[in-house]
């Protein structure tokens, strides 16, 4: 038997036999960010899937309230999902999947926001007529062709996030283009959707939902494979982003927006990273899913030059060592250790606990020593591919999940403990090893599904959607969903989309964003501004009080887009004052200039007297209009403080500083100033 110090090792890329896939040229273990040229030579390319949440009163196919949370419930519900054989007579993969993991779902329900239709007791309601409106408004501003009409379809999940088992969508539009990056970027499709529930935990076998966002509206806007690297991605996002939240009927805010990126390299295969939260994090993302697709693909060629060539040359063979580890020193495979998780987790027997007794089982991988350690993306290797599969399918999640012979833990007497498990799995020198832990069933499908994955891995690529990680890198979520999950609803009739309704939506659309961009850039705007006006619908004020008003263009973006940000930092309501408010306030600061410098004591009146006019809030504190007497103040306050010696420049600053505060709104600060200056020079006149 040998030690870890003898266990083969993978040969690096360059001994490999020679192949046409550009992927591999990819430096050994190179993980920083590449150039443009470098990914083009990966045969790098992504697209989107982006879901946006819609601005309505109601859910899509109930009229139950939308967009109303709450973190507590009146009842429970527990379901088990089941694959359903689709109209071809096969089983979508992912349902399959799904199906093994045995979960218990239990569904939190409050009486504000849900009803019989989300627990599938009902049939769905006719579907949202204004939800539609503004998916065509969407279609529209991403120049897609609308369809004549909507005809609602099934697409499968079985994850227990909807609890139908499957989601209501519907194709909006087609053959969309957008201007990028001095080309255009396909809009595949446009499809609106029915939003599913929010994940409380999923632990062991038991998953917990709440259903307050479920059926709520959304648009899914899927783009073509046509983004080149990395921070191409993250910008396609939010120029689609910019788009859908020009019109101002989108929700704005955490979880209002969320993406899905699919990405490949030569070679390999589409994987989808799921639920990307915002634009920043997806760069890191898809760069680590093409070094993991390039490692896959190194792991396939070694799996290849050791004879296992296709699934069925992967064998292994597993054992129960539970009594043989009993006395070990490693602490993750004692039984107290399990037991101590168990209890701390609350995990209860029949719920979130397969059905056997605790168990320990080594898993023998003939002929596969150094493929379990084999690099796959920053700071981690194949182990944590074998990981991701336990522990969602398996569903063992105590941590670290499996240890493998290739990284085995470096203790006292570690070295040994491990020679003990491979003599007992019977290992040989060029085999791997890893052991996994927890009730007995479920060890034997972790067992099972290592198998699986090595058998996934002499084909190169899996088709997986995976998760996104705060680190950059992703985790196995479910095997990437198949045509077959697709079928007709048959609740749902179609909806009829008259070119009579298209073109009075058409009407009222904002100007493109790149139009404003473009607009606002000429002003001296920065682009920064202009993006944070677009995403949080500055930009329509802004429109609306230069059209009405006549006011500076450059001024109204660096109010609406920088200085409510700083008052609303200071907790002051500024989002409810309403855009003919804002209007208002703007005719006085055009008619009266003088009035800009008391901006924020008259924004802060709006939001505390909402019932009071702008011109009456400008009476009440008697601005617009000099105080009798102002200047005789201005001239003691600089004879005091030019008896204390000071400079003239910090003459002027105090001066202004004991004044302004009177006079702000009422004189001009520039004025004040000159009138400073000008006692200053008489007095220097005068000795």
């Amino acid at each position: 038997m040998t030690s870890r110090a003898s266990t083969p090792t993978l040969r690096p890329a360059s001994d490999l036999n020679p192949r046409t896939d550009a992927a591999l040229d990819l430096p050994e273990r190179e993980y920083g960010l590449l150039t443009a040229a470098d990914y083009e030579a990966l045969g790098f390319m992504a697209g989107l899937e982006v879901h946006q949440q819609l601005l309505t009163s109601s859910k899509l196919f109930c009229r139950c309230p939308a967009g109303r949370y709450v973190d507590t419930h009146d009842a429970e519900v527990l379901r088990h999902m089941r694959p359903t054989l689709s109209e071809l007579g096969e089983y979508d993969g992912t349902a399959l999947m799904e199906f093994k993991t045995k979960k218990n779902i239990v569904y939190l329900l409050h009486k504000s926001n849900v009803c019989t239709y989300e627990m599938d007791d009902t049939p769905p309601f006719i579907v949202n007529r204004r939800a539609v409106d503004i998916a065509i408004e969407q279609c529209l501003m991403l120049g897609c062709d609308v369809v004549d009409e909507v005809h609602i379809a099934r697409k499968q999940y079985l994850d227990g996030s909807i609890p139908t088992g499957f989601q209501r969508t519907a194709i909006v539009g087609v053959n969309g283009r957008l201007p990028f990056r001095g080309r255009e970027l396909t809009v595949i499709q446009v499809s609106v959707e029915e939003d599913s529930c929010r994940e409380v935990q999923d632990r062991g076998h038991m998953a917990v939902w709440r259903t307050d966002r479920l059926g709520m509206p959304l648009i899914e806007t899927v783009t073509g494979p046509e983004l080149e690297t990395p921070e191409e991605v993250e910008e396609a996002i939010l120029l689609i982003g910019r788009v859908c939240r020009s019109t101002g009927h989108v929700r704005v805010g955490m979880g209002a927006s969320r993406q899905d990126v699919n990405v490949s390299v030569r070679g390999g295969r589409r994987v989808e990273i799921k639920g990307v939260p915002k634009a920043s994090l997806a760069r890191q993302l898809v760069h680590s899913e093409a070094v993991r697709q390039v490692e896959l693909l190194r792991l396939r060629d070694e799996l290849h030059a050791r004879g296992f060539r296709q699934a069925s040359d992967i064998t292994m063979e597993h054992i129960d060592i539970t009594t043989l580890v009993a006395d070990f020193r490693l602490e993750a495979l004692q039984r107290d250790n399990w037991e101590r998780f168990v209890e701390a987790e609350e995990m209860r027997q029949g719920m979130e606990l397969g059905e056997g007794p605790y168990s320990v089982r080594a898993i023998r991988l003939p002929g596969l020593a150094g493929t379990v350690g084999q690099p796959c993306q920053p700071g981690r290797t194949f182990a944590h591919e074998l990981a991701g599969r336990v522990r969602v399918i398996a569903t063992l999640d105590q941590p670290p999940i499996l240890l493998d012979s290739d990284t085995w833990p470096d203790y006292p007497g570690g070295a040994e403990e491990l020679e003990e498990i491979r003599q007992a799995a019977a290992c040989a020198p060029e085999d791997g090893l890893v052991v996994v832990w927890g009730v007995e069933s479920d060890t034997i499908t972790a067992a099972k599904e290592i198998q699986a994955r090595y058998a996934e891995a002499t084909e190169g690529i899996p088709h997986e959607t995976r998760q996104a990680l705060p680190d950059g890198c992703t985790d196995f979520e479910r095997i990437l969903p198949g045509p077959d999950r697709m079928y007709p609803d048959t609740d749902s009739p179609p909806q009829l989309v008259t070119r009579e309704r298209v073109r009075s939506l058409q009407a009222e659309l904002p100007e493109p964003p790149w139009q404003r961009e473009e607009r606002y850039s000429a002003e001296g705007v920065s682009t920064q501004t202009i993006h944070f006006l677009i995403r949080r619908g500055g930009a329509r004020f802004v429109d609306r009080v230069v059209a009405d008003t006549g006011f500076d263009v450059r001024r109204a973006c660096l109010f609406f887009g920088e200085e409510l940000k700083g008052l609303r930092r200071s907790s002051l309501a500024v989002d409810k004052i309403t855009e003919k408010r804002w209007c208002e306030l703007f005719e006085h600061f055009q008619a009266h200039p003088v009035l800009w410098e008391a901006r924020r004591l008259l924004v802060e009146g709006m939001v505390d007297e909402p019932k009071l006019r702008v011109d009456e809030l400008i009476a009440r504190d008697s601005l617009g209009e000099e105080p009798v007497g102002w200047q005789a103040e201005v001239a003691a306050a600089l004879r005091t403080a030019s008896d204390q010696g000071l400079g003239e420049d910090k003459l002027v600053d105090t001066v202004m500083g004991q004044n302004m505060s009177s006079l702000r709104g009422r004189v001009p600060a520039v004025r004040v100033i000159q009138v400073i200056q000008k006692l200053q020079a008489r007095n220097n006149e005068n000795g």
